[in-house]
Protein backbone atom coordinates (compact mmCIF):
# COMPACT_ATOMS: atom_id res chain seq x y z
CA UNK A 1 0.00 0.00 0.00
CA UNK A 2 1.71 3.54 -1.12
CA UNK A 3 1.65 5.88 1.31
CA UNK A 4 1.96 10.38 0.85
CA UNK A 5 5.58 10.94 2.32
CA UNK A 6 7.07 12.00 5.33
CA UNK A 7 9.73 15.17 6.06
CA UNK A 8 13.08 14.00 7.32
CA UNK A 9 12.25 15.39 10.51
CA UNK A 10 9.19 13.21 10.93
CA UNK A 11 11.19 9.95 9.98
CA UNK A 12 14.71 10.67 12.23
CA UNK A 13 12.06 10.75 15.42
CA UNK A 14 10.43 7.71 14.46
CA UNK A 15 13.98 6.04 14.12
CA UNK A 16 14.93 8.26 17.00
CA UNK A 17 11.91 6.67 19.14
CA UNK A 18 12.35 3.02 17.59
CA UNK A 19 9.11 3.23 15.86
CA UNK A 20 11.56 2.62 12.49
CA UNK A 21 13.99 -0.41 13.24
CA UNK A 22 15.53 -2.61 10.99
CA UNK A 23 14.98 -6.37 10.37
CA UNK A 24 17.60 -9.19 10.93
CA UNK A 25 17.80 -9.73 7.30
CA UNK A 26 19.30 -6.09 6.47
CA UNK A 27 22.80 -5.94 5.43
CA UNK A 28 25.23 -3.37 7.41
CA UNK A 29 26.04 0.30 6.39
CA UNK A 30 28.07 -0.03 3.66
CA UNK A 31 28.15 3.72 2.20
CA UNK A 32 31.39 6.17 1.77
CA UNK A 33 31.11 9.81 3.42
CA UNK A 34 31.34 10.97 -0.53
CA UNK A 35 27.93 8.71 -1.47
CA UNK A 36 26.31 10.89 1.81
CA UNK A 37 27.35 14.19 0.60
CA UNK A 38 25.52 13.38 -2.88
CA UNK A 39 22.44 12.63 -0.79
CA UNK A 40 22.04 15.45 0.90
CA UNK A 41 22.64 17.06 -2.38
CA UNK A 42 20.30 15.76 -4.47
CA UNK A 43 17.44 16.51 -1.90
CA UNK A 44 18.86 20.12 -1.59
CA UNK A 45 18.49 20.60 -5.28
CA UNK A 46 15.30 18.76 -4.87
CA UNK A 47 15.77 15.48 -7.48
CA UNK A 48 13.85 12.49 -6.83
CA UNK A 49 14.54 10.52 -3.96
CA UNK A 50 12.77 6.79 -4.39
CA UNK A 51 9.76 5.59 -2.61
CA UNK A 52 11.07 3.08 0.77
CA UNK A 53 9.40 0.01 1.57
CA UNK A 54 8.17 -0.82 5.07
CA UNK A 55 7.11 -3.72 7.18
CA UNK A 56 4.26 -3.72 9.12
CA UNK A 57 4.95 -6.18 11.82
CA UNK A 58 1.51 -6.86 14.61
CA UNK A 59 2.27 -6.77 17.77
CA UNK A 60 1.76 -10.56 18.41
CA UNK A 61 4.59 -11.12 16.08
CA UNK A 62 7.24 -8.89 16.78
CA UNK A 63 9.27 -11.35 19.36
CA UNK A 64 9.75 -13.70 16.56
CA UNK A 65 12.47 -11.49 15.05
CA UNK A 66 15.19 -9.70 16.04
CA UNK A 67 15.85 -6.23 14.78
CA UNK A 68 18.44 -3.58 15.09
CA UNK A 69 18.60 -0.01 15.45
CA UNK A 70 20.03 2.36 12.19
CA UNK A 71 23.74 3.28 13.06
CA UNK A 72 24.16 6.96 14.43
CA UNK A 73 27.43 7.34 15.26
CA UNK A 74 29.75 5.24 12.17
CA UNK A 75 33.38 4.49 13.68
CA UNK A 76 35.22 2.29 11.22
CA UNK A 77 36.96 0.01 13.35
CA UNK A 78 34.99 0.50 16.45
CA UNK A 79 31.26 0.52 16.04
CA UNK A 80 30.59 -0.53 11.91
CA UNK A 81 27.87 -2.67 12.98
CA UNK A 82 24.13 -1.87 13.49
CA UNK A 83 22.76 -2.77 17.39
CA UNK A 84 21.02 -5.24 18.11
CA UNK A 85 17.50 -3.90 20.32
CA UNK A 86 17.01 -7.37 22.48
CA UNK A 87 12.90 -8.30 22.67
CA UNK A 88 10.61 -6.27 21.72
CA UNK A 89 7.70 -8.12 22.59
CA UNK A 90 3.64 -6.73 22.13
CA UNK A 91 5.02 -4.13 19.89
CA UNK A 92 4.04 -2.98 16.60
CA UNK A 93 6.95 -1.85 14.52
CA UNK A 94 7.59 -0.87 11.24
CA UNK A 95 10.81 -2.32 9.75
CA UNK A 96 12.45 -1.43 6.69
CA UNK A 97 13.23 -3.45 3.83
CA UNK A 98 14.13 -0.65 1.59
CA UNK A 99 16.32 2.43 1.90
CA UNK A 100 18.09 1.68 5.26
CA UNK A 101 21.61 2.81 3.55
CA UNK A 102 19.31 6.69 2.58
CA UNK A 103 17.97 6.64 6.40
CA UNK A 104 21.25 5.52 7.65
CA UNK A 105 22.83 8.73 6.15
CA UNK A 106 19.90 11.15 6.78
CA UNK A 107 20.52 9.63 10.52
CA UNK A 108 24.46 10.03 10.53
CA UNK A 109 24.20 13.43 8.98
CA UNK A 110 21.67 14.92 10.64
CA UNK A 111 21.99 13.53 14.00
CA UNK A 112 25.00 11.76 14.64
CA UNK A 113 28.97 11.48 13.81
CA UNK A 114 31.19 9.42 10.96
CA UNK A 115 34.44 8.01 11.52
CA UNK A 116 36.82 6.57 8.89
CA UNK A 117 40.53 5.46 8.97
CA UNK A 118 43.14 8.12 7.60
CA UNK A 119 44.94 6.77 4.88
CA UNK A 120 48.96 5.37 6.15
CA UNK A 121 47.91 5.24 10.17
CA UNK A 122 47.62 2.14 11.41
CA UNK A 123 44.90 0.20 12.60
CA UNK A 124 45.25 0.22 16.53
CA UNK A 125 46.02 3.87 16.38
CA UNK A 126 42.90 6.00 17.86
CA UNK A 127 43.66 8.81 16.27
CA UNK A 128 43.73 7.01 12.92
CA UNK A 129 39.47 7.55 13.56
CA UNK A 130 38.57 11.18 13.89
CA UNK A 131 35.11 11.85 14.72
CA UNK A 132 33.29 14.10 12.35
CA UNK A 133 30.10 15.83 11.75
CA UNK A 134 28.29 16.79 8.59
CA UNK A 135 28.42 20.28 7.62
CA UNK A 136 27.45 22.62 4.90
CA UNK A 137 29.50 25.12 3.62
CA UNK A 138 26.64 28.39 3.12
CA UNK A 139 29.20 30.13 1.14
CA UNK A 140 29.81 27.58 -1.29
CA UNK A 141 29.47 28.64 -4.83
CA UNK A 142 29.31 25.91 -7.23
CA UNK A 143 30.28 26.41 -10.74
CA UNK A 144 27.94 26.10 -13.47
CA UNK A 145 28.93 22.97 -15.27
CA UNK A 146 29.66 21.14 -11.32
CA UNK A 147 27.06 18.12 -10.70
CA UNK A 148 26.93 19.11 -7.29
CA UNK A 149 25.50 22.06 -6.38
CA UNK A 150 25.81 22.22 -2.83
CA UNK A 151 29.15 21.46 -0.82
CA UNK A 152 28.72 18.99 2.31
CA UNK A 153 31.66 17.56 4.47
CA UNK A 154 31.91 15.55 7.14
CA UNK A 155 34.62 17.71 10.12
CA UNK A 156 36.25 17.78 12.86
CA UNK A 157 36.23 20.00 15.26
CA UNK A 158 39.52 21.41 14.57
CA UNK A 159 38.66 21.57 11.27
CA UNK A 160 35.28 23.32 11.95
CA UNK A 161 37.30 26.08 13.51
CA UNK A 162 39.97 26.29 11.27
CA UNK A 163 37.51 26.53 7.97
CA UNK A 164 39.53 27.84 5.06
CA UNK A 165 39.05 31.53 3.65
CA UNK A 166 36.09 31.79 2.20
CA UNK A 167 34.21 29.15 3.68
CA UNK A 168 31.66 29.31 6.23
CA UNK A 169 30.91 25.49 7.81
CA UNK A 170 27.25 25.20 9.33
CA UNK A 171 26.81 22.09 11.78
CA UNK A 172 24.08 20.17 9.73
CA UNK A 173 22.49 18.60 12.79
CA UNK A 174 22.00 22.60 14.46
CA UNK A 175 18.63 23.00 11.21
CA UNK A 176 16.79 20.31 13.56
CA UNK A 177 16.86 22.51 16.34
CA UNK A 178 15.18 25.00 14.13
CA UNK A 179 11.15 25.25 14.14
CA UNK A 180 10.46 28.75 12.68
CA UNK A 181 12.18 30.31 9.59
CA UNK A 182 13.07 33.09 11.87
CA UNK A 183 15.28 31.54 14.14
CA UNK A 184 17.39 30.99 10.22
CA UNK A 185 17.89 34.80 10.65
CA UNK A 186 19.05 34.83 13.85
CA UNK A 187 21.48 32.22 13.50
CA UNK A 188 23.13 34.22 10.75
CA UNK A 189 23.24 37.34 12.41
CA UNK A 190 24.97 35.20 15.95
CA UNK A 191 27.48 33.12 13.71
CA UNK A 192 28.17 35.16 10.72
CA UNK A 193 31.52 37.33 11.05
CA UNK A 194 30.51 41.27 11.16
CA UNK A 195 32.45 41.59 7.82
CA UNK A 196 30.64 39.05 6.07
CA UNK A 197 26.87 39.97 7.62
CA UNK A 198 26.24 42.01 4.89
CA UNK A 199 28.02 40.43 2.02
CA UNK A 200 27.33 36.74 2.70
CA UNK A 201 24.03 37.25 4.36
CA UNK A 202 21.79 37.08 1.49
CA UNK A 203 23.63 33.81 -0.11
CA UNK A 204 24.03 32.06 3.25
CA UNK A 205 20.02 32.41 4.31
CA UNK A 206 19.39 30.86 1.15
CA UNK A 207 21.05 27.99 1.49
CA UNK A 208 20.27 27.79 5.35
CA UNK A 209 16.71 28.25 4.07
CA UNK A 210 16.52 25.21 1.68
CA UNK A 211 18.26 23.31 4.07
CA UNK A 212 15.48 24.25 6.47
CA UNK A 213 12.72 23.26 3.87
CA UNK A 214 14.27 19.83 2.95
CA UNK A 215 14.33 18.76 6.62
CA UNK A 216 11.10 19.84 7.82
CA UNK A 217 8.59 21.05 5.51
CA UNK A 218 9.16 19.20 2.20
CA UNK A 219 7.65 15.62 2.32
CA UNK A 220 10.12 13.78 0.84
CA UNK A 221 9.97 10.22 1.98
CA UNK A 222 7.33 8.79 0.45
CA UNK A 223 7.03 4.51 1.02
CA UNK A 224 4.75 1.56 0.30
CA UNK A 225 3.71 -0.49 3.42
CA UNK A 226 3.85 -4.53 3.58
CA UNK A 227 1.75 -5.89 5.71
CA UNK A 228 2.55 -9.68 5.14
CA UNK A 229 3.44 -11.49 8.64
CA UNK A 230 4.91 -14.20 6.88
CA UNK A 231 8.86 -14.18 7.17
CA UNK A 232 9.37 -16.25 4.19
CA UNK A 233 7.32 -13.89 2.21
CA UNK A 234 8.97 -10.92 3.03
CA UNK A 235 12.07 -12.19 2.56
CA UNK A 236 11.36 -12.46 -1.14
CA UNK A 237 9.96 -9.67 -1.34
CA UNK A 238 12.89 -8.07 0.56
CA UNK A 239 15.51 -10.16 -2.12
CA UNK A 240 13.58 -8.73 -5.32
CA UNK A 241 14.01 -5.21 -3.88
CA UNK A 242 17.41 -5.26 -2.89
CA UNK A 243 18.40 -6.34 -6.84
CA UNK A 244 19.77 -2.79 -7.59
CA UNK A 245 21.85 -0.36 -5.67
CA UNK A 246 24.19 -1.96 -3.19
CA UNK A 247 23.84 -5.59 -4.28
CA UNK A 248 22.40 -8.44 -1.92
CA UNK A 249 25.09 -11.06 -2.36
CA UNK A 250 23.77 -14.34 -1.22
CA UNK A 251 25.91 -14.43 1.42
CA UNK A 252 23.83 -11.39 2.58
CA UNK A 253 21.14 -14.06 2.24
CA UNK A 254 22.21 -16.39 4.09
CA UNK A 255 23.19 -14.28 7.53
CA UNK A 256 19.25 -13.34 6.69
CA UNK A 257 17.49 -16.78 6.87
CA UNK A 258 20.03 -18.03 9.94
CA UNK A 259 19.40 -14.26 11.43
CA UNK A 260 15.42 -15.05 11.11
CA UNK A 261 15.98 -18.72 12.24
CA UNK A 262 18.62 -18.95 15.31
CA UNK A 263 16.38 -19.05 18.35
CA UNK A 264 19.01 -19.15 20.91
CA UNK A 265 22.08 -17.33 19.66
CA UNK A 266 22.50 -14.16 17.74
CA UNK A 267 23.42 -14.97 14.39
CA UNK A 268 24.85 -11.68 12.94
CA UNK A 269 26.69 -10.77 16.15
CA UNK A 270 28.25 -14.31 16.55
CA UNK A 271 29.44 -13.95 12.50
CA UNK A 272 30.37 -10.55 12.51
CA UNK A 273 32.50 -11.27 15.49
CA UNK A 274 34.16 -14.01 14.28
CA UNK A 275 34.81 -12.11 11.42
CA UNK A 276 36.55 -9.34 13.76
CA UNK A 277 38.14 -12.01 15.44
CA UNK A 278 40.01 -13.97 11.96
CA UNK A 279 40.91 -10.07 11.30
CA UNK A 280 43.33 -9.51 14.17
CA UNK A 281 45.46 -12.62 14.05
CA UNK A 282 48.65 -12.19 13.44
CA UNK A 283 49.73 -9.10 11.27
CA UNK A 284 45.93 -8.95 10.17
CA UNK A 285 43.38 -10.36 7.47
CA UNK A 286 41.19 -9.01 5.75
CA UNK A 287 38.23 -11.47 6.27
CA UNK A 288 34.38 -11.12 5.10
CA UNK A 289 31.41 -12.75 6.67
CA UNK A 290 31.11 -14.43 2.84
CA UNK A 291 34.01 -16.22 4.11
CA UNK A 292 33.03 -17.02 7.66
CA UNK A 293 29.46 -18.24 5.89
CA UNK A 294 30.99 -20.52 3.33
CA UNK A 295 32.85 -22.03 6.21
CA UNK A 296 29.55 -22.97 7.47
CA UNK A 297 28.51 -24.83 4.51
CA UNK A 298 31.74 -26.20 3.86
CA UNK A 299 31.90 -27.75 7.93
CA UNK A 300 28.45 -28.68 8.21
CA UNK A 301 28.61 -30.76 5.38
CA UNK A 302 25.65 -29.01 3.99
CA UNK A 303 24.94 -30.17 0.52
CA UNK A 304 27.12 -27.98 -1.62
CA UNK A 305 28.97 -25.09 -0.72
CA UNK A 306 27.49 -23.30 -2.67
CA UNK A 307 24.67 -19.85 -2.01
CA UNK A 308 21.97 -21.59 -3.29
CA UNK A 309 18.97 -20.81 -1.76
CA UNK A 310 18.44 -24.56 -1.52
CA UNK A 311 20.97 -24.38 1.17
CA UNK A 312 19.38 -22.04 3.15
CA UNK A 313 16.41 -23.81 4.53
CA UNK A 314 15.87 -24.16 8.27
CA UNK A 315 17.26 -27.46 8.63
CA UNK A 316 20.42 -26.53 7.48
CA UNK A 317 20.22 -23.84 9.75
CA UNK A 318 19.76 -25.85 12.64
CA UNK A 319 22.98 -28.23 11.82
CA UNK A 320 24.85 -24.82 10.94
CA UNK A 321 23.97 -23.66 14.53
CA UNK A 322 24.66 -27.31 16.69
CA UNK A 323 28.01 -27.05 14.85
CA UNK A 324 28.92 -23.29 15.30
CA UNK A 325 31.24 -23.49 18.40
CA UNK A 326 33.35 -26.25 16.58
CA UNK A 327 33.14 -24.05 13.32
CA UNK A 328 34.55 -20.80 14.96
CA UNK A 329 37.47 -22.98 16.90
CA UNK A 330 38.53 -24.45 13.43
CA UNK A 331 38.85 -21.28 11.27
CA UNK A 332 40.80 -19.59 14.20
CA UNK A 333 43.23 -22.21 14.37
CA UNK A 334 43.53 -22.27 10.92
CA UNK A 335 44.18 -18.41 10.45
CA UNK A 336 46.84 -18.98 13.35
CA UNK A 337 48.10 -21.40 11.44
CA UNK A 338 48.28 -19.53 8.20
CA UNK A 339 49.62 -16.18 10.06
CA UNK A 340 52.25 -18.56 11.93
CA UNK A 341 53.48 -19.87 8.05
CA UNK A 342 54.12 -15.49 7.22
CA UNK A 343 50.71 -15.07 5.43
CA UNK A 344 48.44 -11.86 6.32
CA UNK A 345 46.07 -9.48 4.38
CA UNK A 346 48.78 -8.35 1.40
CA UNK A 347 49.63 -11.94 0.89
CA UNK A 348 46.94 -14.25 1.11
CA UNK A 349 45.51 -13.52 -2.64
CA UNK A 350 42.69 -15.91 -2.37
CA UNK A 351 40.54 -16.18 1.15
CA UNK A 352 39.05 -19.26 0.12
CA UNK A 353 42.33 -21.66 -0.17
CA UNK A 354 41.87 -22.30 3.76
CA UNK A 355 38.85 -23.39 3.83
CA UNK A 356 39.94 -27.03 2.95
CA UNK A 357 42.65 -26.96 5.64
CA UNK A 358 39.67 -25.40 7.97
CA UNK A 359 37.41 -28.52 7.05
CA UNK A 360 40.76 -30.97 8.13
CA UNK A 361 41.26 -29.64 11.25
CA UNK A 362 37.48 -29.39 11.38
CA UNK A 363 37.73 -33.35 11.47
CA UNK A 364 40.93 -33.65 12.97
CA UNK A 365 40.03 -31.58 16.56
CA UNK A 366 43.92 -31.34 17.13
CA UNK A 367 43.74 -28.45 19.52
CA UNK A 368 46.04 -25.75 19.89
CA UNK A 369 49.22 -28.11 19.96
CA UNK A 370 48.93 -28.40 15.99
CA UNK A 371 50.82 -25.55 15.64
CA UNK A 372 53.31 -26.00 17.83
CA UNK A 373 53.98 -29.43 18.58
CA UNK A 374 56.80 -31.92 16.68
CA UNK A 375 54.46 -34.55 16.33
CA UNK A 376 52.44 -32.11 13.64
CA UNK A 377 55.93 -30.91 11.61
CA UNK A 378 55.08 -33.07 8.58
CA UNK A 379 51.49 -32.49 8.67
CA UNK A 380 52.40 -29.00 8.96
CA UNK A 381 54.18 -28.43 5.97
CA UNK A 382 51.96 -30.74 3.90
CA UNK A 383 49.88 -27.97 4.16
CA UNK A 384 52.01 -24.97 3.76
CA UNK A 385 52.79 -26.71 0.47
CA UNK A 386 49.49 -27.37 -0.80
CA UNK A 387 48.40 -24.12 -0.20
CA UNK A 388 51.39 -22.06 -1.00
CA UNK A 389 51.09 -24.41 -4.64
CA UNK A 390 47.32 -23.56 -5.03
CA UNK A 391 48.55 -20.18 -4.79
CA UNK A 392 51.04 -20.12 -7.18
CA UNK A 393 48.72 -21.66 -9.75
CA UNK A 394 46.56 -18.98 -11.81
CA UNK A 395 42.86 -20.12 -11.92
CA UNK A 396 42.84 -22.29 -9.21
CA UNK A 397 40.68 -20.24 -7.04
CA UNK A 398 38.12 -18.52 -9.66
CA UNK A 399 35.57 -20.73 -11.82
CA UNK A 400 33.96 -23.39 -10.40
CA UNK A 401 35.08 -22.95 -6.86
CA UNK A 402 31.98 -24.38 -5.36
CA UNK A 403 32.23 -27.59 -7.11
CA UNK A 404 35.94 -27.71 -6.30
CA UNK A 405 35.19 -26.89 -2.60
CA UNK A 406 32.87 -29.96 -2.22
CA UNK A 407 35.25 -32.57 -4.42
CA UNK A 408 37.87 -31.46 -1.34
CA UNK A 409 35.37 -32.05 1.06
CA UNK A 410 34.78 -35.34 -0.20
CA UNK A 411 38.37 -36.43 -0.40
CA UNK A 412 39.97 -34.98 3.37
CA UNK A 413 36.52 -36.78 4.81
CA UNK A 414 37.59 -40.05 2.84
CA UNK A 415 41.27 -39.95 3.51
CA UNK A 416 42.24 -37.93 6.67
CA UNK A 417 42.37 -40.27 9.27
CA UNK A 418 46.10 -39.56 9.94
CA UNK A 419 47.43 -36.57 8.08
CA UNK A 420 46.62 -34.03 6.03
CA UNK A 421 45.86 -36.22 2.58
CA UNK A 422 48.06 -33.97 0.53
CA UNK A 423 48.41 -37.03 -2.35
CA UNK A 424 44.75 -37.41 -2.78
CA UNK A 425 43.94 -33.89 -2.78
CA UNK A 426 46.93 -33.58 -5.52
CA UNK A 427 45.31 -36.16 -7.60
CA UNK A 428 41.42 -34.85 -7.36
CA UNK A 429 42.10 -31.54 -8.23
CA UNK A 430 44.63 -32.82 -11.52
CA UNK A 431 41.60 -34.99 -12.06
CA UNK A 432 39.44 -31.91 -12.26
CA UNK A 433 42.10 -29.89 -14.86
CA UNK A 434 43.35 -28.10 -11.99
CA UNK A 435 46.64 -29.99 -11.47
CA UNK A 436 49.74 -27.96 -9.05
CA UNK A 437 51.96 -29.04 -11.31
CA UNK A 438 53.99 -26.09 -12.95
CA UNK A 439 55.27 -26.43 -17.06
CA UNK A 440 58.06 -24.58 -18.23
CA UNK A 441 56.16 -21.26 -19.10
CA UNK A 442 54.86 -21.10 -15.72
CA UNK A 443 58.08 -21.84 -14.09
CA UNK A 444 59.64 -18.60 -16.20
CA UNK A 445 57.24 -16.53 -15.30
CA UNK A 446 57.40 -17.38 -11.35
CA UNK A 447 61.20 -16.80 -11.74
CA UNK A 448 60.35 -13.20 -13.12
CA UNK A 449 58.04 -12.83 -10.39
CA UNK A 450 58.18 -8.88 -9.46
CA UNK A 451 58.42 -7.18 -6.27
CA UNK A 452 54.75 -5.85 -4.89
CA UNK A 453 52.93 -8.79 -6.58
CA UNK A 454 50.98 -10.54 -3.79
CA UNK A 455 52.08 -13.56 -4.45
CA UNK A 456 56.43 -13.02 -4.13
CA UNK A 457 55.92 -13.69 -0.55
CA UNK A 458 54.32 -17.13 -1.07
CA UNK A 459 56.85 -17.87 -3.90
CA UNK A 460 59.58 -17.14 -1.31
CA UNK A 461 58.20 -18.71 1.62
CA UNK A 462 58.24 -22.10 -0.81
CA UNK A 463 62.02 -21.78 -1.59
CA UNK A 464 63.27 -20.69 1.84
CA UNK A 465 60.96 -23.05 3.86
CA UNK A 466 63.76 -23.02 6.97
CA UNK A 467 62.76 -19.22 8.06
CA UNK A 468 60.85 -18.57 10.95
CA UNK A 469 57.68 -17.01 9.63
CA UNK A 470 56.29 -16.81 12.47
CA UNK A 471 58.25 -13.79 13.31
CA UNK A 472 58.01 -10.14 11.47
CA UNK A 473 59.22 -10.88 7.79
CA UNK A 474 59.68 -8.10 4.91
CA UNK A 475 60.52 -9.08 1.64
CA UNK A 476 63.85 -7.25 1.43
CA UNK A 477 65.37 -5.96 -1.87
CA UNK A 478 69.21 -7.55 -1.58
CA UNK A 479 70.48 -4.62 -3.38
CA UNK A 480 68.77 -1.63 -1.71
CA UNK A 481 66.15 -0.35 -4.20
CA UNK A 482 67.69 3.52 -3.50
CA UNK A 483 70.72 2.56 -5.27
CA UNK A 484 68.64 2.13 -8.76
CA UNK A 485 68.62 5.77 -9.74
CA UNK A 486 70.61 7.20 -12.58
CA UNK A 487 72.26 9.48 -11.22
CA UNK A 488 73.66 6.84 -8.33
CA UNK A 489 73.83 3.97 -11.14
CA UNK A 490 76.20 6.34 -13.09
CA UNK A 491 78.38 7.43 -10.47
CA UNK A 492 78.25 3.70 -9.18
CA UNK A 493 80.81 3.06 -12.73
CA UNK A 494 77.55 1.72 -14.60
CA UNK A 495 77.77 1.97 -18.86
CA UNK A 496 75.22 4.43 -19.66
CA UNK A 497 73.52 1.87 -22.36
CA UNK A 498 72.82 -0.45 -19.45
CA UNK A 499 71.30 1.73 -16.48
CA UNK A 500 68.06 1.00 -17.84
CA UNK A 501 68.73 -2.44 -17.85
CA UNK A 502 69.50 -2.30 -14.04
CA UNK A 503 66.80 -0.31 -13.33
CA UNK A 504 63.94 -3.19 -14.80
CA UNK A 505 66.10 -5.60 -12.93
CA UNK A 506 65.79 -4.05 -9.53
CA UNK A 507 62.70 -5.43 -8.44
CA UNK A 508 62.77 -9.29 -10.06
CA UNK A 509 62.81 -12.29 -7.86
CA UNK A 510 66.48 -12.75 -7.91
CA UNK A 511 67.09 -9.48 -6.11
CA UNK A 512 64.57 -10.48 -3.68
CA UNK A 513 64.91 -12.31 -0.19
CA UNK A 514 62.96 -12.64 2.81
CA UNK A 515 64.52 -10.75 5.91
CA UNK A 516 63.77 -9.90 9.43
CA UNK A 517 61.81 -6.85 9.85
CA UNK A 518 64.52 -5.64 13.19
CA UNK A 519 67.41 -7.31 9.87
CA UNK A 520 66.13 -5.31 7.26
CA UNK A 521 65.88 -2.11 8.77
CA UNK A 522 69.48 -2.46 10.36
CA UNK A 523 70.54 -3.09 6.41
CA UNK A 524 68.95 -0.15 5.44
CA UNK A 525 70.51 0.78 1.86
CA UNK A 526 73.80 -0.86 2.83
CA UNK A 527 75.68 -2.29 0.06
CA UNK A 528 74.69 -6.30 0.94
CA UNK A 529 78.67 -7.62 0.57
CA UNK A 530 79.38 -4.72 3.52
CA UNK A 531 75.99 -6.13 5.36
CA UNK A 532 76.88 -9.46 4.98
CA UNK A 533 80.54 -9.08 6.73
CA UNK A 534 79.19 -6.96 9.43
CA UNK A 535 76.09 -9.39 10.15
CA UNK A 536 78.30 -12.45 9.80
CA UNK A 537 81.41 -11.72 11.19
CA UNK A 538 82.34 -15.51 11.08
CA UNK A 539 83.46 -16.76 7.03
CA UNK A 540 81.91 -19.94 7.58
CA UNK A 541 78.65 -18.30 8.95
CA UNK A 542 77.89 -15.71 6.43
CA UNK A 543 78.86 -18.83 3.81
CA UNK A 544 75.93 -20.97 5.28
CA UNK A 545 73.96 -17.68 4.83
CA UNK A 546 74.95 -17.42 1.30
CA UNK A 547 74.10 -21.22 0.86
CA UNK A 548 71.18 -21.10 2.00
CA UNK A 549 69.73 -17.74 0.09
CA UNK A 550 70.79 -19.16 -2.84
CA UNK A 551 72.83 -15.84 -3.79
CA UNK A 552 76.22 -17.32 -4.82
CA UNK A 553 79.18 -14.80 -4.77
CA UNK A 554 77.59 -11.03 -3.97
CA UNK A 555 79.54 -8.69 -5.65
CA UNK A 556 81.13 -5.80 -3.82
CA UNK A 557 80.45 -2.70 -6.99
CA UNK A 558 77.14 -2.04 -8.08
CA UNK A 559 78.56 -2.57 -11.68
CA UNK A 560 78.47 -6.07 -11.75
CA UNK A 561 74.82 -6.41 -10.27
CA UNK A 562 73.68 -7.63 -13.79
CA UNK A 563 75.38 -10.77 -13.61
CA UNK A 564 74.64 -11.43 -9.83
CA UNK A 565 71.49 -11.21 -10.92
CA UNK A 566 71.28 -13.54 -13.89
CA UNK A 567 73.44 -16.34 -12.08
CA UNK A 568 70.70 -16.17 -9.12
CA UNK A 569 67.67 -16.12 -11.54
CA UNK A 570 69.14 -19.84 -13.39
CA UNK A 571 69.67 -20.98 -9.73
CA UNK A 572 65.98 -19.82 -8.50
CA UNK A 573 64.39 -21.35 -11.45
CA UNK A 574 66.06 -24.51 -10.67
CA UNK A 575 65.15 -24.66 -7.45
CA UNK A 576 61.18 -23.86 -8.32
CA UNK A 577 61.33 -26.47 -10.76
CA UNK A 578 62.59 -29.04 -8.54
CA UNK A 579 60.06 -27.69 -5.87
CA UNK A 580 56.85 -27.33 -8.35
CA UNK A 581 57.90 -29.36 -11.23
CA UNK A 582 56.09 -32.34 -9.38
CA UNK A 583 53.84 -33.43 -6.75
CA UNK A 584 54.82 -36.79 -5.84
CA UNK A 585 57.40 -35.33 -2.97
CA UNK A 586 55.82 -32.54 -0.09
CA UNK A 587 58.02 -30.41 0.76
Amino acid sequence: MYQAGRTIKETLDQIHRRDLVLPAIQREFVWRPDQVYGLFDSLMQGYPFGAFLYWEIEPENSAKYMFYDFVLNYHQRDKPHCEPLGDMPSQKLTAVLDGQQRLTALNIGLRGTMAWKLPRYRWNNDGAFPIRKLHLDLLWHADADEELKYRFRFLTKEQHKMSEKGAFWFPVRDILSMTEVVDINEWLIENLPPEQVGAAFKSASRSLFRLFQVVHTDNTLAYYEEREQDIEKVLQIFIRTNSGGTILSYSDLLLSVAVAQWDDLDAREEIHGLVDELNRIGSGFTFSKDLVLKAGLMLSDIGSVGFKVANFNRENMDVFKSKWGSIKRALALTVRLISDFGFARESLRAHNAILPIAYYLYLKNPGDSYLTHNQFEHDRQAVREWLIRSLLKSGVWGSGLDTLLTALRQVIKDNSCESFPITHIYEEMAGRGRSLVFNDEELDDLADMQYGNRLTFALLSLLFPFVDLSNHFHVDHIFARARFTKTRLSAAGVPEDKISDFIQLRDGLANLQLLEGSKNLEKSAKMPSKWLVETYSDPMSRQAYLDLHVLGKVPEYMAEFDEFYDSRRGKLKEKIKRMLGRTENPV
